[in-house]
């Protein structure tokens, strides 16, 4: 498998918010979500949806305070005949203020030698698209990229944008199914349902463990309602009370490739802060 990076596989790949962080349409604003279950009763919602909206807001907010992080992690690609290739990057992200924004983020590539020093940098948004700009070493210029497809892939991968942005609460609508046992673990099933526009996605089936509130195992089915992608959180480590998956492993049921995301240990609270995300570092990425 070839690693060259294109630069239409970059377009659709920016926005990578929260990589390493814990997984997690109607056209109202973020601001318009209910954020409690009383308000959720008030709007007329059903207690199916009520109670997925708890279970997905108690494994969000568990994480909640970590402030900013750093991490390096490797992206190994696995086409259907079993063949193999490697990415290397590094993540810096700087905590939301509130569930009415995202995330703040940077990756930088670090190889293979032809994306070497490409980074990309993302402020995160709830159901407006992202602001993303994207440096490219070669050409010294940063380019402000459009974010409208959201449903593009990662990079030449099995993960597309939008999946880089699943941790944001507020970008779906949710349905309690019930519970299950999965390996010994009792599960939460919870569907949620993208209230963002251009979603590659009809619905998500999410299983939530009710030890530690984390995500296990996201289903993602397309427009047209058919399985088409499942991911698979393992190797859960806690920092202080902050749980991150340290590896991400991602199966499309269509083409039968698959992407791994393996992290290294997390650095949390490391004095990174908004001077550290805006436009001007970008041309300072050597």
């Amino acid at each position: 498998m070839s690693n060259t990076l294109s630069m239409s596989a970059l377009k659709a790949a920016l926005a990578v918010t929260l990589l390493g962080a814990s997984f997690f349409s109607l056209p109202a604003s973020a601001q318009d979500q209910p954020t409690h279950a009383d308000d959720l009763m008030a709007r007329g919602d059903t207690p199916e949806s009520i109670k997925g909206y708890e279970i997905a807001a108690r494994s969000d907010r568990s994480d909640a305070g970590f402030g900013d992080s750093k991490v390096e992690a490797s992206m190994v690609l696995r086409n259907a005949a079993g063949q193999t290739s490697e990415r290397s990057l590094s993540f810096s992200t700087l905590e939301k203020e509130n569930e009415t924004v995202g995330d703040k983020s940077l990756v930088i590539f670090n190889s293979p030698r032809d994306v070497e020093g490409t980074a990309l940098l993302s402020h995160a948004k709830i159901l407006d698209p992202d602001d993303q700009w994207l440096f490219l070493p070669a050409l010294k210029r940063v380019k402000r990229i459009s974010s409208a497809n959201k449903s593009g892939p990662f990079v030449g991968s099995e993960f597309a944008f939008e999946d880089f942005t699943l941790t944001e609460l507020n970008k779906f609508t949710y349905a309690y199914v019930g519970e299950e046992d999965v390996d010994g673990m009792m599960m939460d099933v919870v569907d949620r349902f993208p209230r963002y526009e251009k979603s590659g996605y009809t619905k998500q089936i999410s299983w939530i463990d009710q030890d530690i509130y984390q995500a296990r195992k996201i289903e993602f089915y397309d427009r047209r309602g058919g399985l088409l992608k499942t991911l698979t959180l393992s190797d859960y480590r806690e920092y202080d009370g902050i749980w991150r998956a340290h590896k991400l492993a991602m199966v499309n049921h269509k083409t039968n490739k698959e992407t791994d995301l393996i992290y290294s240990e997390f650095q949390f609270k490391t004095g990174l802060d908004e001077g550290d995300f805006v436009k001007g570092v970008l041309q300072r990425i050597r």
